[in-house]
Formats: C-alpha cells, structure tokens, sequence
C-alpha cells in the first residue's frame, strides 16, 4: 500500500508538472514543500498538545498528532503557495529543454516529499501497525532491522533531513534527532501493542529526582545473558490501561554528550523487561501487553557501552527527564508496587 501511494504521488506530480507548470514555478512549490514539511515536523507536538491533549479531547486525542501535522503542513503550503502565485510570472520560461527536463526532476522530487509527508501522517494515527506498510514483524521483533517497506524509502527521506537540520534546534539547545531519533520506528512500535492507545493525557509519567537510575545488581535472577543492564524507575500518574514495552524508551546519549540532554543526537533504547522484585527480572516481548495503573515499575535496558541514558519517553506524547546513574548499592531502598 505504501509503494503503491508512492508510486501515484510521484507520477502525479511529475505529469502535472510537465503539463502544467513552470520550471520556476515547480522549484519555487518544491522549497514551499520543504519549509512546510519543516513547520509541520517542527511544532506538530505542541500543536497537537495544546489543541486536543490539554483540553481532554478524547474522542480526537489518538488522532491529535497526525491532524496538528497535517493541519500545520497545509496551512503553511497555502500561505506560501498564494504568495509565491502572486509574485512568480506565469509567462516565465526558460527554453524548452531545460523547461521539459527541470519540471518532470522537480516534480519526481516533490512527489517523493509529498508521499514522504502522507505516510508519516498516517503512521501517527490510530490506525494498525500494518498501515501504511508493515515495518516491524510481530513475530520476528528486531528493532534494529525495520522493514523500509516504502518505495524509495519516501518517509524516511522527509523524516531523516528533517532531524539532520534540526539537531541543535533553532536556539542550539532541542534537536529533533535528540527527542526522536529513528522517529518511525518509534511511531511503528508505538502502535505495535495492536489497539493500545499511543497518545496519553500531559505528563503520564513521573520520574524520581534521585536515585532514579542505578546499574544492575550482579547476580539478579532472570538476566543472564543480557549484557550491562541498567534499571529506570518510572511512575505512571495517569490510567493508561494496557500498554506495551515498545511504547516505552529510553533516549540515551554518549558521555560527552549528555549534559545537553535535548540537543544532538540520541539513541533508542527499549526495555527487555522490569523488575518483578529488587533480586527478579522478568523478561518481556516488546509486543506484550503490560497493565498498570499509578505505579512505579522498575525497567530494565540493555544500554550501549559509552551511553548513558537522558531522556524516557512513553507512548508518543510524554517525555521526561532521568538523573545521573548510580552505582547497584545506592539504588533506593523502598520497592516500587508490583506490575500487573
């Protein structure tokens, strides 16, 4: 489904172009693509939180983020569009080679952002994680190895410059790339509890001040063969009903990165399970469904030698802030309530 939306924005927009437009006109709609996919990337979660997140929309809060990023693109396309229209002469033409070629490359190229947009939008929404395309088998979960399953790799273009422009932010101190690095996998596995809401109410989650983070202890039963584990406390504040492993991840960054937590560039890192007591790890699928409800839970991750983790993100609207590691024998003494 996703190749074959591909295939037909591309086509369209290069026969269009041909027919109908202008070498200047299609470069000029091709950098008002690009700065409106910017706008739309840029502040669609701020517009989604703002609109149906902190006014209690339920009905419309699983569709917030995908209606703010479409809302946030089209507006700014027409603006720009019905500027760009009064100012460019129609009668603009450049010869008939150059007019001929120029317009189909710039219509391949506008084609290939627009299908890009479209199937990151609707990756955002409610929908099952086989739409717009299969990225993760089930069956077979490997993080690591997603299935680009679109032609041309068209979302992950639009997505990749997008975090490669933003690292650092505006103001040098948010990066895109920092808060969503590979942002569809993230969407994909979001949506990979099949049903489990992946927008939640504003600050879902609560992250103790100290002692948060602290190395596993040696000999904990359950994690053999899992390598430098690293435990996260996380509290739910809000009724979530079920979710799922792969709705919650930790964003680590190198050592000599980590003092700017929300600039640069990060890494996913999701949990193998949580800890069912302080001495017992219990394993979990990514894809299975967990239960909880105002509790703490002690995660466990499996984090990159020369990272160290900033960041913990759940479900696709909640993020929060985690303290400096300590070592296994500083970890907080009182137990986090038993996970469903």
């Amino acid at each position: 489904m996703g190749s074959i939306l591909v295939v037909l924005i591309i086509l369209g927009c290069a026969v269009y172009q041909y027919f109908k437009g202008s070498l200047v006109g299609s470069l000029v709609t091709l950098m008002i693509v690009i700065w409106g996919s910017a706008v739309a990337f840029g502040y669609f979660e701020f517009l989604s939180d703002v609109l149906f997140v902190r006014q209690g929309i339920e009905s419309l809060m699983p569709w917030a983020q995908m209606l703010s990023f479409a809302m946030l693109f089209v507006l700014t396309f027409a603006i720009l569009q019905t500027g760009a229209s009064r100012l460019i002469s129609k009668n603009t033409n450049l010869g008939l080679r150059p007019e001929q070629v120029g317009r189909v490359c710039c219509g391949i190229l506008l084609g290939l952002m627009l299908s890009g947009l479209l199937l990151t939008a609707v990756a955002m929404g409610p929908l099952s994680s086989k739409y717009p395309y299969q990225r993760f088998d089930s069956t077979r979960l490997d993080v690591e190895r997603p299935n680009k399953g679109a032609l041309l790799n068209a979302d992950g273009f639009v997505a990749g410059w997008f975090s490669l422009i933003s690292r650092g932010g505006m103001s040098g101190e948010r990066s895109f790339a920092a808060l969503h690095p590979r942002f569809l996998d993230q969407l994909y596995l979001n949506r990979l509890g099949g049903g489990e809401i992946s927008i939640t109410g504003p600050e879902a989650i609560e992250i103790p001040r100290e002692k948060a983070v602290w190395t596993a202890p040696e000999g904990l039963q359950g994690a053999e063969g899992k390598g430098n584990l690293t435990i996260v406390r996380v509290g739910i504040k809000q009724k979530s009903g079920k979710f799922t492993l792969s709705q919650v991840r930790l964003i680590c960054k190198q050592k000599d990165d980590a003092k700017k937590p929300f600039a640069g560039k990060g890494i996913n890192v999701y949990p193998v399970g949580y800890l069912r007591t302080p001495e017992l790890l219990e394993i979990k699928r990514l894809n299975e469904p967990v239960e909880v409800w105002q509790k703490f839970i002690d995660f466990a991750f499996e984090i990159p030698e020369n990272f160290v983790p900033v960041l913990v993100e759940f479900k696709q609207n909640n993020v929060a802030q985690v303290p400096a590691p300590v070592p296994a024998e500083q970890r907080p003494a009182e137990e986090p309530a038993p996970s469903g």
